[in-house]
């Protein structure tokens, strides 16, 4: 069941549409949602000239198309809550659309195509119509970014703690982790980039990165890389790795500024994507693995709430 309707505008103001709220301050109320669901996909075919039925060439989906259904209620007045849909769903202007339900918190964007009051009717209402070109719904809330730590210090220490022995340490603030092999399970609908972030903590040359199930390979050239900086990894040194479609890029930070390092990713590299179920991680390096620190983060998508 969905319990609410979080809209996030173009200048970071964001209203919150509780549907069993009957009477809210912002005088807004729900009466249907449309294009929440999987969105429609395109199946590309070849008609036979010899043979019955057709040949599959490729699938796509389309861009979702969110249309909300509004009521006006007095706010103190029904004017006031139709300007508010104004200042929350500015049209042509881009949004974040994140609903809550019983299971999962999700979230898009889109951009506003059309904000439609019907003025003059008895029971004032607007229909909204969001487009958003990403037709997949990502995580989002407190669960919405998943962590794999292979070696670096996972956190324990939570708020509220109570430590019941005088003598014994009880209160766990962290764990170090080190390890070179890790799996990441995912249970998202459709496949997705990672976040790769490594931290040197010492010298380490030429990583190398596995996906075991796979048998992709991701290296990176630390000659390239001091043939571009000046030096090879160093203690300090970040390097970012995101394989996400349409925002793929390899970061060094060093001292507090980002290099792109994308020449330095060897040829006929790959770019990892989880797919649903295990997927195993291993990484190397010709020497200093041990001054390595490494994590995997990654988002969950769903084709609709």
């Amino acid at each position: 069941m969905i319990k609410s309707v979080t809209v996030t505008n173009y200048l970071g103001e964001w209203i919150k549409i509780n549907l069993a709220d009957d009477e809210p301050e912002h005088g807004l109320l729900i009466k249907s949602i449309e294009g929440i669901g999987p969105a429609k996909a395109d199946i590309n075919t070849t008609n036979l000239a010899t043979n019955d039925g057709s040949l599959y060439n490729s699938a796509r989906l389309e861009e979702r198309n969110i249309v909300m259904q509004l009521y006006f209620a007095e706010a103190p007045r029904i004017e006031d809550a139709r300007q508010t849909t104004y200042k929350y769903f500015p049209i042509k202007k881009f949004l974040e659309f994140l609903v809550e339900t019983d299971n999962r918190i999700v979230k898009t964007k889109g951009y506003v195509e059309s904000n439609e009051p019907n003025i003059f009717s008895e029971q004032e209402t607007s229909q909204i119509s969001i487009v958003c070109p990403d037709p997949y719904f990502y995580s989002a809330g407190e669960n919405g970014n998943n962590v794999t730590i292979f070696y670096g210090v996972e956190p324990l220490f939570e708020f509220e703690f109570d430590n019941n022995s005088l003598d014994e340490d009880l209160i766990e603030f962290g764990s170090i982790e080190n390890q070179t092999e890790r799996s990441v399970y995912y249970d998202g609908d459709a496949e997705i980039g990672v976040t790769i972030t490594i931290h040197a903590i010492g010298e380490a040359r030429n990583i190398t990165i596995y996906n075991t199930g796979t048998r992709e390979v991701m290296r990176i050239d630390t000659d390239k890389l001091e043939a571009l900086t000046g030096s090879g990894i160093i203690s300090g040194d970040d390097i970012i790795i995101t394989t996400v479609r349409g925002e793929k890029s390899i970061r060094l930070l060093r001292t507090g500024r980002y290099t792109n390092i994308l020449n330095c990713l060897d040829k006929g590299s790959d770019w990892f994507q989880l797919s649903k179920g295990d997927n195993i991680f291993a990484y190397v390096a010709e020497y200093g693995s041990e001054n390595l620190q490494f994590k995997i983060e990654n988002r969950i998508i769903y084709e609709g709430v």
